[in-house]
């Protein structure tokens, strides 16, 4: 583990108590790199995501090692399964198989929130660590937040980066986030600004990439992806941003909830409640609910997902399909409700109708 200082580590003291949140990445003592997920972990063991490993083949370097990003969800388990299992455990409260580091075999945690200073720091930065600078700086002096706020994750953090890499970007804290939002949906609408939406031969290689493990019609996927904020492109590069709450502003620790899955389920609802759509996690209330397939429930309230993809997927008023795993959450104070989390391969939220604006 790491020593932080106070200069640098406003949003490592706040999430000291639950150790790394998202945004955050872990390197193991067997030097694979994990994708923190979430902002709550059992004890002893921090959720996160397989994403690079290493290969003598790979085209990333570090070190003088040679690294590939595994980008499927079948693949890292795979790996996992096959190699390295210790990165695999089950949990009764958080529900099912996940991927997880122990605090035993963390080798270092990197911090997001650290990286611009970093690069700040350096000299003969190479062109994708430039932009991403650039991006940054440009964010929280026009958006007028904290720099210690917003950080650089993702492949440019741990140094893998390639030249076709996007910038990562985190935003922690409500407030900050809805500024950043706000900031970047203008900039969106001003040509000057160096901000701009993903074309649509851009968007047709996103779809070959996401409909591997999401499928939905071309279409429909052109349509929700274009009217996204969090998603585009800096001086032709893209972005991606995660808004995330502190653990302090959720006010919920591990424990006071547990899932358990009741199988896969296919609905159709109408979204009631879209005000934490640009978080990740991402939560939408629902109503009107229409089970197609799978264990039906009368108290099925709310979809989740801790897939950036899903993030501004659907807004209030709005008619959706949607497919994934049914929980039943039980709370500290005794009551129950279920919802459908938006995830794993084949899952996913797709628009039926709508009579809200899209822009």
């Amino acid at each position: 583990m790491r020593d932080f200082s106070a200069e640098e580590g406003l949003l490592f003291i706040m999430s000291e108590a639950t150790g790394p949140i998202e945004g955050y990445y872990i390197e193991s003592v067997e030097g694979l790199f994990f994708a923190v997920k979430g902002l709550f972990h059992p004890p002893e063991v921090v959720v996160a995501y397989l994403r690079y490993v290493l290969d003598p083949l790979g085209e990333r370097k570090k070190k003088g090692l040679r690294y590939r990003r595994v980008y499927h969800f079948e693949e890292q388990e795979r790996l996992l399964r096959e190699k390295y299992p210790a990165y695999l455990f089950s949990d009764l409260i958080l529900g099912g198989q996940l991927q997880g580091v122990s605090h035993q075999r963390i080798r270092q945690i990197y911090d997001p929130c650290l990286k611009p200073a970093e690069l700040r720091s350096r000299e003969n930065l190479d062109e994708v660590e430039k932009n991403a600078l650039e991006f940054t700086e440009l964010l929280r002096d026009t958006a007028g937040v904290s720099k210690r706020c917003l950080g650089i994750s993702g492949s440019i953090l741990l140094g893998l980066h390639i030249p076709q890499s996007d910038i990562d970007v985190v935003v922690y804290g409500v407030d900050n986030c809805w500024a950043v939002h706000k900031t970047l949906r203008r900039m969106l609408a001003e040509p000057s600004s160096g901000v701009e939406k993903l074309n649509r031969r851009e968007l047709e290689e996103l779809y070959t990439f996401r409909s591997q493990d999401t499928p939905m019609p071309f279409q429909d996927f052109l349509r929700l992806e274009r009217r996204k904020v969090i998603q585009g492109k800096f001086q032709s590069r893209g972005y991606f941003i995660r808004f995330i709450k502190t653990p302090s502003e959720v006010g919920e620790r591990y424990g006071d909830r547990r899932c358990t899955c009741l199988g896969l389920a296919r609905v159709e609802a109408t979204v009631t409640d879209a005000k934490e759509a640009i978080f990740t996690p991402c939560t939408y209330g629902i109503d009107d609910v229409k089970f197609i397939e799978g264990k039906e429930v009368s108290t099925l309230k709310e979809l989740s997902s801790f897939r950036g993809r899903f993030c501004e997927q659907a807004k209030e008023g709005e008619r959706i399909a949607a497919h994934g795993k049914l929980e039943r959450v039980s709370l500290k104070d005794g009551s129950v409700y279920h919802r459908l989390l938006i995830g794993k391969p084949g899952s996913g939220i797709v628009v039926r109708s709508s009579q809200v604006d899209d822009l």
